[in-house]
């Protein structure tokens, strides 16, 4: 792993323990598919992190700044992952915020996941706490998503589908859900819990998913199901729990159809 932090314009050595983000997860962050020296989805990426500072009111770092440091990391990287993590920096009383913050960002190089080809998910009992304030962005409070992976770990899944308070599906423990239904996927919404995705904001803006509630019933009866993220591309679902399905057309238009826009994702997951 090569890893960068920085404090404004200047690199750090350590991150010192008096970090809000090491102290109350005070920050926001964002996971990137690296290919050929660049980040393809950067755009949506910064435009969920600016969205994330903004909620939390975090100073923003001086963003040509950070796509230089960015540039240089990923120049000569054929294929990776890049994790930006940027906290609200130093000081405060307890949870008060100081006023005069000095954003703290890291930059984070690191090798490419596993690529199944379908995944068998775990129904999580780990639920999702209704908060619309931090709900969509990608902040650095995890542990219900800690909670929700180490159970599909002990059951022998690939991943954990997690459910709102009102037991309702949202999103897997790492990426959005779609629900293929009388012909069109859907993807549930993410306006009191769970994170809008990079990769589902795309489909949604290609017309190629909805987002619509789907209930624990809708989605036993559905035709397929797969799993999104910007860094694996588009999962196809080979069983949830005891329910199981076979492979579908619909998934693998859909994965061709990403893979015309971003040729990374041509042979992650690709559906038997």
């Amino acid at each position: 792993m090569t890893s960068a932090a920085y404090t404004g314009r200047d690199g750090l050595d350590a991150i010192s323990i008096a970090n809000r983000g090491l102290n109350y997860g005070d920050g926001v962050f964002e996971t990137m598919r690296v290919h050929r020296g660049e980040l393809p989805l950067w755009p949506r990426h910064l435009a969920r992190l600016l969205e994330g500072a903004k909620r939390l009111g975090t100073p923003m770092p001086d963003v040509d700044f950070v796509e230089a440091r960015i540039a240089v990391m990923v120049s000569a990287v054929e294929a990776s992952v890049l994790k930006l993590l940027l906290t609200r920096g130093e000081g405060g009383r307890g949870y008060s915020p100081p006023d005069d913050a000095l954003p703290t960002w890291i930059l984070s190089l690191l090798p490419l996941p596993p690529m199944p080809a379908a995944l068998r998910v775990h129904p999580c009992e780990t639920r999702l706490a209704t908060q619309p304030a931090l709900a969509g962005i990608k902040h650095c409070n995890r542990l219900e998503q800690v909670l929700g992976r180490a159970e599909a770990v002990r059951a022998g899944c690939d991943e954990g589908l997690m459910a709102d308070m009102a037991g309702n599906p949202v999103c897997a423990t790492s990426a959005n859900l779609l629900v293929l239904h009388e012909g069109r996927w859907r993807t549930p919404p993410v306006d009191a819990c769970g994170v809008a995705g990079v990769l589902r904001g795309w489909l949604i803006a290609q017309g190629l998913a909805e987002v619509a509630s789907v209930t624990p019933r809708e989605l036993d009866n559905a035709d397929n199901l797969a799993l999104c993220n910007a860094v694996r591309g588009i999962l196809p679902v080979r069983a949830l729990g005891a329910r199981e399905w076979s492979p579908h057309p619909a998934t693998g238009e859909l994965q061709a159809r990403l893979a015309m826009a971003y040729p990374m994702f041509e042979h992650a997951g690709t559906n038997p």
